[in-house]
């Protein structure tokens, strides 16, 4: 059988070294793996740069007790999805022992979090995890505090200093001052009365107090709130107090005819404190002005700033609005 010649010189050329002709093909083909791979590296850089800059913001919601009607597990739950839904938060949650259990062994690591949010009303913590806090707070960490949380801890010294204001939990006429608008400014006032109430449910318009502050720049002067408890007479130090937004309690609901803080920024030590009185369950967590501003007041509360932009769904003086 004869050898094909062609074939044979073909195994010459390649014996010899010499390389065969890079067709227009496959040139094409490498300078699109190159520039592919170019852009995997650009892209994982600029991921890996963003990524460092932009660390999640580690946060801790505290439950474990609370009164009833306010449906604490489920709240814990959806202040956590909301938190997570701005996409800055990475949340944990930690729960103390029941009401009347011993609570000798509550005691987290603060510091390991930049932000604590309280949804808690219960048993007084121990003295040591009651110190750990005071401390993690005067060293600069950040604090949510919503609704019945302000009813927590009544003789808690440095908490009330912390929340600025309280109801219920104790708390009577002799627990500290009411926070009042007088010729524009929020004065604090001793006042008879009780220590915090509230009147029938309804939905309320929420005056801005403050546009400039980080946590309200670019929200509505006035937007309306979904059917909620309006707290009315809460009580405490009320001071470095900045009232955000309030809103008037009209006595035909049982409120106390004065327009009353909804929302607070408190400065304590180097830490801060975003106090929303909102929120009294699930239902009131899905109005758009809460999630907003709990969005935001909690990473002003863990940074000083606000990144988020005022969203286009927003609740107007008449309309409100919810998201599912």
């Amino acid at each position: 059988m004869k050898k094909n010649p062609f074939h044979r010189s073909q195994s010459l050329l390649r014996s010899s070294g010499e390389r065969r002709p890079i067709t227009a093909r496959r040139a094409s083909h490498a300078l699109l793996f190159r520039f592919i791979a170019s852009l995997v590296l650009a892209l994982a850089s600029i991921f890996f740069t963003v990524s460092l800059s932009a660390a999640p913001i580690k946060t801790l919601i505290i439950e474990g007790q609370s009164n009833p009607a306010h449906n604490m597990p489920a709240v814990t739950v959806e202040l956590k999805r909301i938190l997570e839904s701005a996409g800055l938060f990475s949340v944990e949650i930690a729960t103390t022992p029941a009401k009347g259990q011993d609570m000798s062994g509550f005691s987290p690591n603060f510091s390991a979090y930049d932000l604590v949010v309280l949804n808690y009303d219960g048993d007084p913590w121990p003295a040591e995890t009651q110190r750990a806090f005071v401390t993690f707070m005067q060293n600069g960490g950040g604090l949510v505090v919503v609704h019945s949380t302000d009813n927590a801890f009544g003789n808690w010294k440095e908490y009330n200093e912390m929340i600025g204001v309280g109801g219920w939990g104790g708390r009577t006429a002799k627990s500290g001052s009411c926070l009042r608008l007088r010729d524009g400014k929020w004065v604090a006032l001793e006042l008879p009365g009780p220590g915090g109430s509230h009147g029938k449910p309804h939905p309320y318009v929420v005056t801005t107090r403050e546009p400039n502050h980080p946590i309200m720049q670019g929200l509505p002067a006035g937007w309306l709130h979904v059917s909620d408890e309006l707290y009315d007479r809460l009580r405490g130090p009320a001071k470095n107090v900045t009232v955000l937004a309030s809103a008037m309690t009209d006595p035909k609901t049982g409120g106390s005819g004065e327009e009353e803080p909804v929302l607070m920024a408190i400065s304590y030590g180097k830490g801060r404190v975003f106090h929303s009185t909102m929120g009294h369950s699930v239902d009131q967590l899905k109005c758009v002005g809460f999630i907003v501003t709990l969005q935001r007041g909690a990473e002003w509360a863990a940074t000083g700033k606000v990144s988020q932009k005022a969203p286009a769904d927003f609740p107007t003086a008449t309309e409100t609005k919810t998201r599912l």
